[in-house]
């Protein structure tokens, strides 16, 4: 089967997640970029990454890269580069660019370049004059860094975070794909109980629901290249086909939303039930002070409101004591991971992380703070039997 060369973008803190989802899926020529994974596949990738990976932004097939400092050379190269294999006669091609740290730093002109350059690739492969642009969507990107310019086709359409579940979305949203990320570098094992004590509108409590089952993130939405005839309809019904086979419907999950806005858990409920994993999530009205519990060894990973979402910076800081005391005094053997920009998180909690990670919700530079509970005891041997 024809190879081709895939990049996974990612979100900044977030390559070596996407990283482990690629090589997961079985693609073991894996190279990680600052904000991209690129790996190469067979065809049959492009549906399979494009349902499976829950943290990547989107998937882009590679067309070509190459050093361009000058129009000419950017027109000369794009133009020499396959795209007939790919784009037929009727598909509409728009170009979107971005440059970093190059010479040919208007983004206007190097679209209008590469869009030109696209038109005669193809003026010379078709026998014609004029495109009309009416069939299938290839949105074509030029990323010029440091010179470099890479030249992709998006696969993915709308972003590989847009589920289809979250149609009503409470304030200050996590991306799916960042919820999905925290509950991946956590370790959670679908046999501990999780618990979300900020949950909204159900996000992460979801996620942890679709990963506990193994429930393809992408199994029920469209993606732009179904539509391209370059990728056989077979390839599309086999991925999805795996995604059935491999989830596991069946297994019973633990876990718990809360929030003290009732409005916002008729949300997430809605959101839960569009995802098909109500039955796996109890969520509940509760303030953070009232949590108790007898069960052991639980996860927690919340999203707690921070200065920038809530504009009060006193009102955090008392949050954020609040939890340190109930944490300690209640889940007292639970691991519990905690994102959020303020950068005196600690002092407030009354504890240090074990670990901390640096990533960015949206444009807001974040960190991810890593508390590691004690590994529950390992079942005493049963005796043999005579």
């Amino acid at each position: 089967m024809q190879k081709v060369e895939l990049i996974a973008t990612a979100t900044f803190g977030l390559e070596s997640v996407v990283a482990d989802e690629v090589r997961g899926l079985g693609y073991e020529d894996v190279k990680v970029d600052n904000g991209k994974v690129t790996f190469t596949a067979d065809l049959s990738a492009i549906p399979r990454a494009n349902m499976w990976l829950r943290t990547a932004d989107r998937v882009r097939l590679k067309i070509g890269e190459f050093h361009a400092t000058t129009f000419d050379e950017l027109f000369e190269k794009t133009k020499a580069l396959p795209w007939s294999d790919w784009i037929p006669e009727d598909a509409a091609f728009p170009v979107e660019g971005k440059s970093v740290k190059s010479t040919l730093f208007s983004v206007p002109d190097c679209q209008a370049i590469v869009k030109k350059a696209v038109v005669e690739s193809l003026k010379k492969t078709y026998k014609r004059e004029w495109f009309d642009e009416q069939g299938p969507l290839f949105k074509i990107e030029v990323a010029l860094l440091k010179d470099v310019a890479t030249l992709t086709i998006d696969t993915s359409g709308p972003g590989l975070h847009k589920r289809g579940y979250r149609g009503l979305i409470g304030t200050a949203p996590l991306k799916e794909t960042m919820a999905a990320a925290l509950i991946l570098l956590s370790r959670w094992k679908p046999d501990r109980i999780f618990m979300d004590p900020f949950c909204g509108s159900g996000t992460i409590p979801i996620e942890a629901a679709l990963i506990g089952q193994n429930i393809a993130p992408g199994m029920n939405r469209e993606f732009v290249s179904e539509s391209w005839p370059v990728i056989p309809k077979a390839l599309w019904r086999e991925a999805r086909a795996e995604t059935h086979d491999l989830a596991q419907y069946d297994r019973k999950l633990e876990i718990i939303g809360t929030d003290i806005d009732d409005e916002v858990l008729k949300v997430a409920r809605r959101n839960a039930a569009e995802a098909g994993v109500d039955d796996q999530i109890h969520f509940q009205r509760m303030d953070v002070r009232d949590i108790r519990t007898k069960r052991k060894y639980g996860y927690l990973i919340c999203n707690p409101p921070y200065g920038e979402r809530l504009g009060d910076w006193k009102q955090v800081t008392r949050l954020y004591r609040e939890m340190g005391q109930v944490f300690r005094s209640e889940l007292d053997t639970w691991s519990y991971y905690i994102i959020t920009s303020d950068e005196e998180f600690e002092q407030h909690f009354g504890r240090q992380a074990t670990k901390k990670r640096k990533l960015y919700n949206g444009n807001i530079k974040v960190d991810y703070y890593q508390y590691f509970g004690p590994k529950p005891p390992r079942p005493a041997a049963q005796p043999a039997s005579e």
